[in-house]
């Protein structure tokens, strides 16, 4: 039994290893003295430098935070009531509803490019940063309804009905029993949301128009051109902040 978990415990380092050892080499060498990624010559603090003095980066930094803002807020403000809505509807009809709010999350992000796009011109809306909000919004839109469920089916329904029989109308019931005990899921769901919004390279692709540029978009045109330091930075900055985000997404539904 002993010789088992001992071969358990390496196989699961030996998988850390191969999903994180990239990533620490990334973020290493983006302290690099050198040019060249392949060789080490030293610690430096001059790429992070370089970042903060392009202006097409910070354009394609404020780019990405607007539409992670923006998407992330038009996702809890659908998502959430559709979240209440299924888990109140008759369970013969969750059967069928609920895959379809769910179905975003396994189509492939190639296929919901193409098809926001055919949409959008079919529609004639042109390609800009609203559209990339839109396009987010659609991905996005089941993690927070996955997310905020989880947290619905844990809370005890007797407190709203209780809040129900004290007098309280079904909008007062909500707002001081059922939003409060959802406030973590819910903050949660935004950090998640808001990291996803800001990683996303494929949906973006498609649906990105003239000064739309993000930050995934600027990292490809960027390698296009040849590896630079520049490129570890902000990845490295980008590793960063998505890994923190989803850590205090996981701690705060926790709570």
């Amino acid at each position: 039994m002993t010789g088992r978990q001992g071969w358990v415990r390496q196989a699961s380092w030996m998988t850390l290893a191969f999903l994180y050892l990239p990533v620490i080499v990334l973020v290493m060498f983006s302290f690099n003295e050198s040019r060249l990624s392949a060789s080490w010559q030293g610690f430096s603090w001059r790429w992070y430098g370089a970042l903060f003095q392009d202006s097409a980066l910070r354009a394609a930094t404020t780019n990405s935070l607007a539409v992670a803002v923006c998407s992330t807020l038009l996702v809890i403000l659908l998502g959430v009531p559709a979240s209440i809505g299924l888990e109140r509807i008759a369970s013969r009809h969750q059967s069928w509803i609920e895959p379809l709010f769910l179905l975003p999350l396994v189509i492939p992000e190639v296929v919901m490019g193409v098809g926001l796009l055919l949409m959008f011109v079919l529609i004639q809306m042109p390609l800009s940063l609203m559209t990339v909000v839109i396009g987010h919004a659609a991905f996005n839109l089941p993690v927070v309804i996955v997310i905020v469920r989880a947290r619905l089916r844990k809370l005890d329904p007797r407190l709203y009905e209780a809040a129900l029989d004290l007098g309280a109308n079904p909008w007062q019931a909500f707002l001081r029993i059922t939003l409060p005990l959802l406030r973590p899921a819910i903050a949660g769901a935004m950090l998640m949301a808001f990291t996803i919004s800001l990683d996303d390279f494929i949906v973006t692709f498609f649906v990105a128009g003239p000064g739309a540029t993000t930050l995934p978009l600027k990292v490809y045109s960027m390698i296009k051109s040849g590896l630079s330091p520049e490129i570890n930075a902000l990845s490295a900055l980008l590793v960063i902040l998505s890994m923190g985000c989803v850590t205090w997404s996981l701690l705060l539904q926790r709570r």
